[in-house]
């Protein structure tokens, strides 16, 4: 990449001014390649031009950080050194090293973008964590020495044709030059932090728009610096005692286990033997009290992937069958993007609190979870898992509450069919569930098993010869996951403890959750169902619903105690009680209340938008505010993260 001495080059050109020319040229092509791909038409043309000016200006403010380093190496090396042949071949390694870097984070950002549709945010700060499973399943889903082959060949031949036109200056800086370097470099990223901030994205209502108009450097590290986001400090907030007030007319009034406990205590004094009307309510449709329960909770399953929710492609033939014989959830709603969330929804029914889940916090152990409370009334209770559970602290976080941890590291290696970074098949995750539980049965001791599921997750890779699905896609990964949970269920069958025990089985979260709006209402629809042949009959439940209602829904049918603590409703009280119907959809920035076909949506800056939803296609159009809703959802959020913040979510007694 030497100048050939015998053919002058035509101009000298400072170092920092080629890494910036590079770092700009590259991040725009990434915002040209990344709007075609999410299509004009997505986009209006009004938008269009502000997005590419909106991250141009980003993109300057990325590249006031960026330039420091060489701005600092020019004014600090000396004068004496800057001709030498070595400094100059060290010039063009830099400059390789460097673009290699900038390739690299555009094809890195382009990858995150085909599974998040985003920027680089929150998520990617924290998949840096767990570089095992982030860089295996990177590796296991794309031909990564090829890539780097490439982005390798590309830069050499761009600094190659350079090398040919231009070379670096060497003339010496004099003292006054020296300091103005040294001012600059100072003064480029106080500017920066002082004038661009990443809530500047959020010029329109479209947020495929405001996604492309950011930098995903800049991107990552505002997320890095919002990992957790302070309820009070950030988002529009009511006095507590109205918060309170509007709660309990919603048919929330919670109560301390403490409480729940000696409710318990009094219920047994004087009517053990009576079923009251609340209690018959919250049956529901059940001819009799499960003694078992199983919580299926599936990998990034939409319900547009099922038949039984209107898809056509035949991808879940096992499941659509099971509906049949099922009390399907028609309208229930994911609170999150990730599987924490869902975690975080099916283990303690909270309201999603912006920034990280709790099930990824610290100190989040001895928490009032469906688990700890059933533990403590004699229940087995597992979590079940394919993957390694220290991903995402999942091991430590259900091991602190009680639950019973096995993950794919406990499996016996004869008993696994394939296995990829992120799992093993659901198939052997199934089949050693089912040893585990058999045990359990021997013991005579109830069980709460919440299993977790990993094949419909990239990768995408499953046995071969089980569906007629290739691997390495989406929709293969969903027909195995299928396939997978028809034999669990059909081996169950076969069991003693078959006929005493509720299966539900539901998503995590969505595949996908973008949108033109922040938060895509119909991209968190995802599928429950109730399934106990012997104990609950076949139907429809209409109600719109929350994953966090599922827990408070099982303790109920269990006949345990404990609902009550939770910001959940249990759904057959609530559909008999007329309680209204809401659901609470998230990223880990906006909070959504969705009730009366509105969307209230809460984020950072204390802003407040509302959407009107259409009942039938779930598209949402701006619309005005609403303040009795606005102050609904400010209420449940609040409330539930100040909930948190103070320990109030913790185990305070025991329910005996």
């Amino acid at each position: 990449m030497m100048t050939n001495q015998s053919k002058p080059p035509h101009y000298n050109l400072a170092f920092t001014w080629l890494i910036a020319g590079i770092a700009l040229l590259t991040w725009l092509l990434l915002r040209v390649v990344l709007t075609l791909q999410v299509g004009i038409s997505q986009i209006n043309a009004v938008e269009i031009p502000r997005l590419f000016i909106q991250g141009f200006l980003f993109d300057i403010a990325t590249l006031a950080y960026l330039v420091v380093p060489w701005l600092l190496l020019s004014a600090l090396l000396p004068n004496q050194l800057r001709s030498k042949t070595w400094v100059n071949k060290a010039r063009w390694l830099t400059a390789f090293l460097v673009t290699f870097g900038l390739l690299f984070g555009a094809v890195s950002e382009f990858i995150f973008w085909q599974e998040f549709t985003t920027r680089f945010n929150f998520i990617a700060v924290d998949y840096l964590i767990y570089t095992n499973e982030v860089i295996g399943n990177i590796r296991e889903s794309y031909p990564v020495p090829l890539i780097l082959l490439g982005i390798a060949f590309i830069v050499w031949l761009l600094l190659f044709g350079l090398s040919r036109s231009i070379r670096f200056g060497t003339a010496p800086k004099t003292l006054k030059k020296k300091l103005a370097l040294l001012v600059l470099a100072a003064i480029l990223p106080v500017l920066s932090y002082q004038l661009a901030n990443v809530d500047q994205m959020e010029f329109s209502q479209n947020a495929y728009a405001n996604e492309l108009s950011g930098n995903g450097i800049f991107s990552f590290f505002a997320a890095a610096r919002r990992n957790e986001l302070d309820y009070d400090k950030f988002y529009k907030t009511i006095p507590d005692s109205h918060a309170l007030q509007l709660l309990k007319q919603l048919g929330v009034d919670r109560k301390t286990v403490g409480e729940i406990a000696a409710h318990a205590h009094q219920s047994k004094a004087h009517n053990a033997a009576v079923i009251t009307t609340s209690q018959a309510q919250a049956l529901g449709p059940f001819k009799r009290r499960p003694k078992n329960v199983i919580v299926i909770s599936v990998e990034s399953l939409s319900a547009s992937y099922m038949g039984t929710y209107g898809n056509q492609e035949n991808l879940t033939p096992y499941l659509d069958k099971l509906a049949h014989e099922s009390l399907v959830f028609d309208k229930l709603f994911a609170t999150g993007t990730r599987t924490v969330r869902g975690l975080d929804a099916l283990s303690i029914a909270i309201p999603p609190i912006p920034g990280q889940a709790i099930v990824h916090r610290p100190g989040s152990e001895h928490l009032a979870t469906i688990g700890e409370l059933l533990e403590a009334k004699n229940y087995a209770t597992f979590f079940i898992y394919g993957g390694y559970g220290v991903f995402d602290s999942m091991n430590a976080y259900f091991r602190g509450n009680d639950y019973m941890v096995v993950d794919r590291t406990d499996f016996d290696k004869s008993t696994i069919q394939s296995e990829n970074v992120w799992g093993v098949d659901d198939e052997s995750l199934f089949k050693n569930s089912i040893a585990i539980l058999d045990k359990q049965v021997k013991a005579q001791q109830p069980f709460f098993a919440h299993i977790m599921t990993t094949s419909n997750h990239r990768p995408y890779t499953f046995p071969e010869g089980k569906i007629d699905l290739p691997q390495g896609s989406r929709r293969g990964a969903v027909k195995y996951t299928d396939y997978a949970i028809g034999q669990f269920i059909e081996s169950a069958k076969t069991k003693p403890w078959f006929k005493d025990t509720l299966f539900v089985i539901v998503a995590d979260h969505c595949a996908s959750v973008a949108g033109k709006t922040k938060l895509p209402v119909a991209k968190y629809h995802i599928p429950l169902f109730f399934y106990a042949p012997d104990l609950l009959p076949k139907g429809h439940y209409s109600r719109i619903a929350s994953q966090i209602d599922i827990v408070p829904t099982l303790l109920d049918v269990l006949g345990e105690h404990g609902a009550q603590h939770f910001y959940g409703q249990s759904m057959f009280e609530a559909q008999a009680k007329k309680l209204p119907e809401r659901a609470f959809i998230s990223n880990y920035q906006s909070l959504g209340y969705y009730k009366n076909d509105k969307l209230v949506v809460l984020s950072p800056k204390q802003s407040v938008e509302t959407y009107q939803v259409d009942a039938k296609t779930l598209e949402s159009t701006p619309t005005d505010n609403d303040e009795k809703l606005v102050s609904e959802a400010i209420a449940y959020y609040q409330i539930a993260a100040r909930a948190y913040k103070n320990g109030e979510l913790s185990e305070f007694a025991v329910v005996e």
